[in-house]
C-alpha cells in the first residue's frame, strides 16, 4: 500500500470512471434543452484512448515569468514555452500535461532522428520533436514543450544545469498551478484553465536531468517523472573522483546548444569555465548546484512525484553511476518507481530492438495511472524490466538483484583468487594508453599495468550492482591517476557500442532501418513516424565489465584533495560503474589495475609516477546473485603452469562525446 505522501497519484478505478463522466454533461442552451455533449477522455482496457483530434488541437507559443536573471541586464527572464492540448479544452475540458524541458529544441535536435521545433509566419508552433505530442494529445493530454533559459525562444543564459535552467522548468509547473504568470504574444496574460493541476515531465539526457532536477525541489503540482539516460550529477559526466573525462566541458556545451551565442552571454559562459575548475578536478560550490542527489540544490530526499526511469548500462556518456545513486535515493525515500535497464549505450528507450510497441504502451499506462489516476495495474507488475542479452529481457522485483559481495584479491603469479595473496608487492608506472592495450593478453608483462585472471568458471556468474576496489598502495610522488577494470575473457556475441558512425547509421549498439512505424496520428507539418531500429553485435574475445577510475589525491575527499607523501602506504578505495552481467561458464574473470586510460580519462594527463600495489592487504569486491562462483573457479596455478591462454586483442571503447 502507498503511503499518504504517495496517495495523490491514485484514486480507485470507480472515482476514475466517475470523474471522466462528469465531464460528458453537456451545457444547458438557453431555451433549456441540452447541448451535445463535448467529447471526453475515454478508458477502456485500462487505457485512455484517442478520443480528440490532434489536428484541430490548439497550439499556441507563451512566455512564463521567470524570477532569475540569468544574463544579467537587470530584466527578469522569461521562458518559450509551446503548448499543444485538445481543442476542446477551450470549451472546459481539463487535462493533464505532460512537460518536455530541453536546450535541444533549434540547434543538435531531439530523438535518433535529431527533430528541431519550428514555427509558423506568426510564431505559433508548427512541429513539436519527438511523437509525445501525437500520441498523448489524442488521448486527453496536454503536450508543454519548454526552451531552456538562453535556447531557442527563451530568455537569459544557458547555464549547464545551474539554478536559472532548473528554474524554467519549475516555473511551468507552476504556471500550470496558477502560481506564476504566462503571456501571450500580444502581452495579454495567458492562463493554464484547462489544466487538471497534475503534471508529468519527461526526458532524455540533459531533458531526463532537468526533469530529476524539478522533481528534486520537491515542487507541487508534478505528479511524476520518466527520466531517460539522465544526468542527476553534472560532476559525475565530467569527473571520477577527481579524474577528468572532459575540460571546458560547460562552455563547450553552452556555445553548442545557444542558437544566438551574441555577447550577452560570453560572462556567463567564462565564469562556467571558471568554476568547472579544470585546474583541480575538484568537487566545489559550482558542481554541487548541479548535483540533484544532495543538498543544497534540488535533491532526492525532496522528491515527491513517482519515477519511471530508464538507462543503459553500457552508456559511456551518461554512464550508469548516474541513475544508480539517483535510484538508490529513491528506494531510501519510498518513492513509487519502476526502471527499464538496457544494455546499449546512450539510448533512449523508443529505441531499444523490438521494444518499442511495449515502451509506448508501458509510458502510456505509466501516464494514465499517474496522471488521470486509471488503476490499471501497472504498478503491481514486477518493478525492473532487465536485458540479459541482445534479444533478451527478464523482470524482477528490484535492481540490483539480491546478492553477495565475494572478494577477489591479486596474486603474485597473476591469478585472482578468493584468499589474499600471503606477501608481495608489485607495480606499474599511470601511463596514457588505451583500454585495448590494458586489457589484452594478461599474461604479457606491460609498464602501464597489472593484470590478474580467475581459472575458467565451472558454472555462470552473475554480478549485479557496483564493484568495488580497496588497495594498499604508495607512490613515487605526490600523485596519479588509478583505474580498476573488471574484464570478462571469453569471446561472446554482445551489443557492440560505437559511436559517431555517419549520418547515425551506427549508434550505441543500434542503427536504424529504412522502414517506419508510427505511434499517434500525424499531420503535414508533425508527423507521428520513426525509423525503426536493429541491434548492432559483434563476437569478441574480451569484454569490460566495470570500469572506475580517480585521482589518487581524491581518496579521502573530492571537495579537499590532499596529495600523497611519497613512500608512504595508503589505503585507497573507490567504486566502479555499475552492471549487470553475466560471466559465462568457461570465461574467466580478469583485474586490471593501471592509470590513465585514453579513451576514458580523453582530457587528463598521465603522471608517470609508479604504483606499488601490496598484493595481501588489496582486493575488489564484486557483488554476486546465488552461489555461482566457487573454489574451483580460483585455485592457484600448479608451479610452472601459466594461469592464462586467451585471446589477445580487444575491442576499442569510444571517446567522449556530445550526449544529447
Amino acid at each position: 500500500m502507498l503511503s499518504p505522501r504517495w496517495r495523490r497519484g491514485v484514486v480507485t478505478a470507480t472515482a476514475a470512471t466517475t470523474a471522466l463522466a462528469t465531464l460528458a454533461v453537456g451545457s444547458a442552451l438557453a431555451d433549456g434543452t441540452a447541448s451535445p455533449p463535448d467529447p471526453t477522455p475515454s478508458v477502456r482496457d485500462g487505457r485512455t484512448q484517442p478520443t480528440f483530434s490532434y489536428r484541430d488541437a490548439v497550439r499556441e507559443h507563451l512566455t512564463i515569468q521567470l524570477a532569475v536573471d540569468s544574463d544579467r541586464d537587470g530584466a527578469l527572464d522569461r521562458a518559450g514555452v509551446d503548448v499543444i492540448r485538445p481543442r476542446e479544452t477551450e470549451r472546459g475540458l481539463k487535462v493533464p500535461a505532460i512537460i518536455e524541458s530541453s536546450p535541444y529544441n533549434d540547434t543538435v535536435g531531439r530523438g535518433f532522428e535529431s527533430e528541431t521545433k519550428s514555427w509558423d509566419a506568426n510564431g505559433a508552433p508548427r512541429t513539436f520533436p519527438m511523437h509525445y505530442d501525437n500520441y498523448f494529445v489524442p488521448r486527453g493530454y496536454a503536450v508543454v514543450q519548454v526552451d531552456t533559459t538562453g535556447t531557442a525562444r527563451s530568455d537569459g543564459c544557458f547555464t549547464v544545469g545551474g539554478a536559472s535552467d532548473v528554474a524554467a522548468s519549475k516555473a511551468v509547473v507552476d504556471w500550470l498551478e496558477g502560481r506564476v504568470r504566462g503571456y501571450h504574444a500580444d502581452g495579454s496574460e495567458a492562463r493554464a484553465d484547462w489544466s487538471s493541476g497534475r503534471a508529468g515531465m519527461i526526458g532524455k539526457s540533459f531533458d531526463g536531468a532537468l526533469a530529476n532536477a524539478v522533481a528534486g525541489t520537491g515542487v507541487r503540482g508534478l505528479d511524476t517523472i520518466v527520466p531517460i539516460s539522465s544526468v542527476s550529477s553534472w560532476y559525475d559526466i565530467t569527473r571520477s573522483r577527481g579524474a577528468k573525462h572532459w575540460e571546458g566541458f560547460s562552455q563547450y556545451l553552452a556555445t553548442e546548444l545557444d542558437s544566438d551565442p551574441d555577447e550577452k552571454c560570453q560572462a556567463v559562459r567564462d565564469d562556467l569555465r571558471a568554476g568547472e575548475d579544470d585546474a583541480s578536478g575538484n568537487y566545489n560550490p559550482y558542481w554541487s548546484e548541479r548535483d540533484y542527489r544532495a543538498a543544497p540544490a534540488p535533491e532526492v530526499g525532496r522528491v515527491r512525484t513517482s519515477v519511471l526511469a530508464v538507462h543503459t548500462l553500457n552508456d559511456q556518456n551518461v554512464r550508469p553511476n548516474q541513475f544508480a545513486h539517483w535510484w538508490q535515493g529513491l528506494k531510501e525515500q519510498g518513492v513509487p518507481r519502476k526502471l527499464w535497464l538496457g544494455q546499449y549505450g546512450h539510448t533512449d528507450a523508443f529505441d531499444f530492438p523490438g521494444r518499442r510497441d511495449l515502451w509506448v504502451d508501458t509510458l502510456h499506462r505509466w501516464f494514465d495511472h499517474w496522471l488521470y489516476g486509471i488503476e490499471n495495474g501497472i504498478m503491481a507488475e514486477p518493478r525492473v524490466d532487465l536485458q540479459t542479452g541482445p534479444t533478451t529481457w527478464t523482470t524482477q522485483r528490484d535492481w540490483p538483484a539480491r546478492s553477495t559481495s565475494v572478494a577477489l584479491h591479486p596474486g603474485a603469479d597473476g591469478s585472482l583468487g578468493l584468499r589474499p595473496a600471503p606477501s608481495g608487492t608489485q607495480s606499474f608506472s599511470d601511463l596514457k594508453v588505451s583500454e585495448t592495450e590494458l586489457v589484452t593478453d594478461p599474461t604479457t608483462s606491460r609498464p602501464s599495468r597489472l593484470a590478474y585472471v580467475s581459472q575458467p568458471l565451472t558454472g555462470p556468474a552473475r554480478i549485479s550492482g557496483t564493484p568495488a576496489v580497496d588497495l594498499r598502495l604508495s607512490l613515487d610522488g605526490p600523485t596519479s591517476n588509478l583505474t580498476a577494470l573488471l574484464v570478462d575473457y571469453g569471446t561472446d556475441e554482445r551489443i557492440d557500442v560505437v559511436r559517431n558512425e555517419p549520418q547515425n547509421r551506427l549508434h550505441d549498439g543500434v542503427r536504424l532501418l529504412d522502414r517506419e512505424s508510427c505511434h499517434g496520428e500525424s499531420v503535414e507539418t508533425d508527423d507521428a513516424c520513426y525509423r525503426e531500429t536493429a541491434n548492432v553485435t559483434a563476437s569478441h574475445p574480451v569484454h569490460v565489465i566495470a570500469r572506475g577510475s580517480l585521482d589518487a589525491q581524491n581518496h579521502v575527499s573530492e571537495s579537499d584533495p590532499q596529495p600523497l607523501v611519497p613512500g608512504r602506504a595508503y589505503q585507497v578505495g573507490w567504486d566502479t560503474l555499475p552492471n549487470d552481467y553475466v560471466v559465462k561458464p568457461g570465461h574467466r574473470i580478469g583485474l586490471v589495475l593501471a592509470g590513465t586510460p585514453a579513451e576514458y580519462l580523453y582530457f587528463e594527463t598521465a603522471t608517470g609516477a609508479r604504483v606499488t600495489v601490496d598484493l595481501a592487504a588489496s582486493k575488489i569486491r564484486i557483488p554476486v546473485v546465488g552461489t555461482a562462483l566457487t573454489s574451483a573457479d580460483f585455485t592457484r596455478p600448479k608451479p610452472g603452469e601459466t594461469p592464462w591462454r586467451g585471446p589477445s586483442t580487444a575491442p576499442r571503447p569510444p571517446r567522449p562525446t556530445l550526449f544529447h
